[in-house]
């Protein structure tokens, strides 16, 4: 099991690359916003497993996103205080999306593959490929410009093309010693190619390029496609989370 400071400093890393539009921070517990687009930058997260979440806290910590008209969402990690999970399944909410972080350390599997291009900022058809796979509402699109523009160098948006079209897509946030891995994206004709790996060996190995020496991710504990690739690449899991939702 890891310690809480090697946690809390990937969960850290993770907030700072998939940024929110807001963030706030309450008696260890961070809250954040960003219109409704993703559980992960719309969530409540624990920093410090010593503050107890009690009936009051809880309130408080909802309340913002109840007047926003968002459900509040939990997002629960190793640094969740104890009993908070059952606090929040008696009062009903619902555990989703069981999810592991991976690291891996960048070795000579991370390789650049000459199909695959990184640019430092997303260009317009990066934003309307990667918005028609994940997928993004409509609604939520110029949210999701506007936190992937925010990101902070450095920051590599890879794509994959087939006679000009984008077909696959990834993210890379270089931030000290760690590359983060987000959202690999391969359209459904294009699948079964090998491309996901090609995407994840391309971003570790940008990554080293500038300074990294691990990278790391987010995946769901039941992706099956996923976790052998990521296994092969020596991924292992530090720890995992799952989301509370009323």
């Amino acid at each position: 099991m890891s310690s809480p400071d090697d946690i809390r400093a990937l969960e850290a890393r993770a907030f700072r690359a998939w940024p929110a539009l807001e963030t706030r921070s309450a008696q260890g517990w961070v809250q954040r916003f960003a219109s409704g687009y993703t559980k992960r930058a719309n969530s409540i997260n624990a920093l410090d497993p010593r503050n107890a979440l009690t009936h009051e806290m809880k309130s408080v910590l909802e309340a913002p996103y109840r007047a926003r008209g968002l459900p509040p969402i939990w997002r629960l990690t190793p640094l969740a205080p104890a009993g908070t999970d059952d606090r929040l399944a008696n009062a009903g909410y619902r555990r989703i999306d069981e999810s592991l972080v991976q690291r891996a350390i960048l070795d000579d599997r991370f390789v650049l593959d000459p199909e695959v291009r990184i640019a430092p900022a997303p260009s317009d058809a990066w934003l309307a490929g990667f918005a028609t796979l994940s997928p993004v509402a409509p609604a939520h699109r110029a949210t999701m410009t506007r936190m992937l523009q925010s990101i902070e160098a450095p920051v590599g948006f890879a794509r994959v093309e087939d006679q000009g079209e984008p077909i696959a897509f990834a993210l890379g946030v270089v931030d000290g010693d760690h590359v983060g891995l987000f959202d690999v994206l391969v359209a459904p004709p294009a699948r079964r190619r090998g491309l996901a790996r090609r995407l994840t060996r391309s971003i570790g190995a940008w990554g080293r390029e500038h300074g990294a020496r691990f990278a790391y991710l987010q995946v769901v504990a039941a992706n099956a496609a996923a976790l052998p690739l990521y296994a092969d690449l020596g991924f292992e899991t530090v720890y995992s989370y799952a989301y509370r939702v009323p």
